[in-house]
C-alpha cells in the first residue's frame, strides 16, 4: 500500500496534528451536508436519528475509500491509519463515525489530539499533503 506520508504518524517524532479549529470546521461542514441530505428522506423533526445515520454512512464511505470527508477536504485534513499512514478502510471508518456520534470519545484526547474514537480505530487526523506539481 502506498502511503501519502514518508514516515507514518506513529513513527514520526515531529508529527504535528492539525488544530482543533480545522477539525471542528470539518465536522460542522460534514454535519450541515448530512442535514441537507437527510432532508431528502424526511426532516430531522420527523426522523431525529436520520442525520446521525447519514453522518456515520458518510464517514464510512469517504474515510474508508478516500481518507477525507468533504469537510476534511475543505479544511485540508485527512484521517489516516496511525501505524502506516494509509487509508483506514470501510469497517474502521464506519466504527469511527459511530463512535464520533457518541460525542464523548472525541473529547478524550491524547498528546497527538487522537480522541478515543481515533485510538479505538487505529486512526489519526493529519494535515493533508498536497501532491507535488511537476513543471510544465
Amino acid at each position: 500500500m502506498t502511503t501519502p506520508y514518508p514516515v507514518p504518524p506513529a513513527r514520526d517524532p515531529g508529527f504535528v496534528p492539525p488544530t482543533l479549529g480545522r477539525r471542528f470546521g470539518a465536522l460542522v461542514t460534514d454535519w450541515l451536508l448530512c442535514l441537507l441530505v437527510s432532508n431528502f428522506f424526511g426532516g430531522p423533526v420527523q426522523h431525529p436519528w436520520l442525520p446521525v445515520l447519514v453522518l456515520i454512512l458518510e464517514y464510512g464511505f469517504f474515510l474508508g475509500l478516500f481518507a477525507q470527508t468533504p469537510g476534511m477536504y475543505i479544511t485540508r485534513i485527512r484521517c489516516v491509519a496511525w501505524t502506516d499512514g494509509g487509508r483506514i478502510g470501510l469497517v474502521r471508518a464506519l466504527l469511527r463515525g459511530a463512535l464520533l456520534c457518541l460525542v464523548v470519545p472525541p473529547l478524550i484526547m491524547d498528546e497527538h489530539r487522537r480522541g478515543l474514537h481515533d485510538r479505538l480505530t487505529g486512526s489519526v487526523i493529519a494535515t493533508a499533503t498536497r501532491p507535488a506539481r511537476t513543471p510544465s
